[in-house]
């Protein structure tokens, strides 16, 4: 019977480190694997025939070997973009090495037979774009925030006349620079008076400015939630742009609904788990306090205090314990 966990992510993964730690206490078989690293230290050979439908043969690390039929569960994390691997070659050369590499070897990765996924990349991404976070948030009866976007400026300065302060918040990280570092956009507020003809050049999501009393992440795992309402010491429209080690914590409960919202929106999307954020507008007992502003697919968790508990549950389903509760619809 299939028992190997394999972890798919980058050497440097603080979050998978904690997954990887409690799977060794349970005797769980786990093999650690970053694609990127194909070449001498990753080598495979998989084959798939009329006479063996499914794909089989032996995958090699630096340190581990596994048979692609041992993989009960896949928990797919951050693994290093392919073209990491290829940045010494010229740029045709590079983009096709990688591209061979994701179809190739991240074809297989992605396609294993009766595995768990935790959660499958292909639900990552369709769940990964901000404007459908957001239309499946209002399907589910969730409130969110008035939203806008655009590329634009007269559409924009009418969207701000609409409403008293607008912020403005990027669909995506910084890619990273030229210096091998990456950055970061927080969520900001704007003024209309700045916005020109230069907002034309690419996407832009603007938002009218929620007045919260606080901030929520809401972490579900399977059918288990974890919530904690976050504070930042300076009182920061966005609390993540500070030292992360100084924001405040306090656990809070979740009303009903949104929680019974928040496990159909993952089944909707086909994912296992998922970072939510809420801004709070008043008492966090009524649903109708909480606006819905996004949904991390393949969040960070294990910052929060809830970390030892939510590293169980995924330990409990990347170990079989739950997985008979996921059914097809979560496997893509």
């Amino acid at each position: 019977m299939a028992s190997t966990v394999l972890v798919v992510t980058a050497l440097e993964d603080f979050t998978a480190d904690k997954i990887i730690a409690a799977l060794n206490a349970r005797a769980v078989p786990v093999v650690r694997v970053d694609p990127a690293d194909i070449g001498p230290t990753l080598s495979f050979g998989f084959r798939i025939g009329a006479d063996s439908p499914a794909w089989g043969g032996r995958l090699r690390t630096a340190s581990r070997e596994v048979e692609l039929g041992e993989v009960a569960a896949v928990y797919y994390r951050r693994p290093t973009p392919y073209a990491a691997r290829y940045g010494h070659l010229p740029p045709q050369q590079r983009d096709f090495a990688a591209a061979e590499a994701r179809h190739g070897l991240g074809g297989i990765l992605n396609n294993l037979h009766s595995a768990t996924y935790v959660n499958h990349p292909a639900a990552v991404t369709r769940a990964d774009f901000k404007p459908a976070q957001l239309k499946r948030f209002a399907e589910l009866g969730l409130t969110i925030p008035p939203t806008l976007v655009t590329n634009d400026a007269e559409q924009a300065r009418k969207f701000a006349a609409d409403h008293d302060h607008v912020i403005y918040k990027p669909f995506r990280g910084l890619p990273t620079g030229e210096d091998g570092h990456t950055g970061a956009i927080w969520a900001q507020r704007v003024d209309p008076d700045t916005f020109d003809d230069t907002l034309s050049v690419t996407a832009h999501l603007f938002q009218a400015e929620i007045p919260k009393t606080g901030d929520v992440r809401v972490t579900v795992v399977g059918e288990k939630v974890f919530a904690q309402q976050i504070a930042a010491p300076d009182g920061a429209l966005d609390w993540r742009r500070g030292n992360w080690d100084d924001l405040i914590h306090a656990p809070i409960a979740v009303p009903a609904p949104i929680e019974a919202a928040l496990h159909r929106y993952l089944a909707s999307f086909g994912l296992v788990f998922g970072c939510f954020d809420f801004a709070l507008t008043g008492d966090g007992d009524d649903p109708d306090h909480w606006t819905a502003i996004e949904c991390n697919p393949n969040g960070q968790w294990g910052w929060l205090p809830d970390a030892p508990a939510i590293t169980e549950v995924f330990a409990d389903i990347l170990s079989r314990t739950e997985a008979a509760s996921h059914d097809d619809a979560r496997r893509p």
